[in-house]
């Protein structure tokens, strides 16, 4: 996960997405070196999540399916974490300014059975 996380690394993996591509190519759409487009290619192919083919004198990398597969796993099992952890705060934080702000039905005019919102107050 700590591959994916360098901002660099994250653009190579979604210029890589739309297919297989030399470092040349994807060294274009950088302000960095061509040496450095390297090595971040490096450390996402030792991640396994790239990987990389060689035709004359060109290397041709592509994202590796299983490998941002994993990837994808380990976000989703966090990503899910975080998610109910975030829920239960939220609902511990709501309990109080529920009972506090409850909605006093039948003032305003309207009949004891009345719903419109407008015709509801605040305590």
């Amino acid at each position: 996960m700590e591959a994916a996380a360098e901002p660099n690394r994250r653009k190579l993996l979604q210029l890589l997405a739309t297919g297989e591509q030399t470092v040349q190519q994807l060294a274009s759409g950088f302000e960095v070196s061509r040496p450095a487009i390297s090595q971040h290619l490096a450390v996402l192919q030792a991640a396994g999540l790239v990987s990389a083919r060689r035709e004359g004198r060109f290397r041709y990398y592509q994202v590796e399916p299983a490998g941002i597969a994993e990837l994808r796993r380990i976000i989703d099992t966090f990503w899910t974490s975080e998610l109910d952890l975030l829920v239960a705060d939220a609902r511990k934080a709501a309990r109080p300014n529920a009972e506090r702000y409850q909605i006093v039905r039948g003032t305003g005019g309207g009949s004891a059975g009345d719903t419109d919102p407008s015709k509801e107050e605040l305590p």
